[in-house]
């Protein structure tokens, strides 16, 4: 099976790319058992994420994707260091204000904001992953008001800045992709003390290491 591992940034995957020895970023591939592996660094946030899977989408093929990286948490119970698998992820703040309400984009017309994880096989132990639902944002939370309107309005477990981007890019170009997440810190007026983004990496590549092992 030929997969595309995607990151936003290198720091997030790198012990799993040493692991491997993969070379010549920001686009490489290696054989990993049965798979082709290519690893993609796109770049933080929807805009690079869209024009990174873009630009990769019409000059190689894959069969599945697989977007990895840490993520904050709002749900209480998932804390720093957790690994989790993203079910569905939202475009958040693609919509429009109506006064106190908001539309999301489907409401009114401009698109589709909400997408699901592909199905995958031949990955044992993706399945026992905690599975969340996700939101991708431009701006990440650390604001009370902010965060307490968002889960309100969203219900969501977990916030990411690509996410959304990368399930829309591998629906437009009708191949599977999963998200793989691992949490850094909690959603909460921003505190870096309280992040514990070194455990997040490690747990997260950990993970990677493990599935294709497996």
């Amino acid at each position: 099976m030929n997969i595309l591992l995607v990151a936003a940034t290198q720091a997030e995957i790198n012990p799993f790319l040493i692991h491997h020895g993969f070379h010549n970023l920001p686009v490489l591939e290696k054989r990993i058992g049965a798979h082709q592996v290519s690893v993609l660094i796109s770049g933080v946030g929807m805009v690079a994420t869209a024009f990174a899977m873009g630009r990769y989408c019409t000059e190689k093929i894959f069969d599945l994707a697989i977007n990895a990286g840490i993520a904050g948490s709002f749900d209480t119970a998932i804390q720093p260091g957790d690994l989790c698998r993203v079910s569905e992820d939202i475009l958040a703040e693609f919509g429009a204000e109506d006064g106190n309400d908001f539309l999301n984009a489907d409401t009114i017309g401009l698109g589709k904001s909400q997408f699901s994880a592909g199905s995958v096989s031949g990955f044992p132990g993706y399945d026992h992953l905690k599975k969340v639902k996700a939101v991708t944002v431009n701006k990440v939370h650390g604001n009370e008001k902010s965060i307490a309107e968002f889960v309100k309005r969203f219900h969501p477990q977990i916030e990411t800045m690509e996410g959304a981007a990368f399930f829309y890019a591998c629906e437009q170009a009708g191949k599977p992709g999963i998200q793989i997440r691992a949490i850094s810190n909690v959603v909460e007026r921003r505190n870096r003390e309280n992040w514990q983004i070194e455990l997040a990496i490690k747990n997260l590549n950990d993970t990677l290491i493990q599935l294709f092992n497996a």
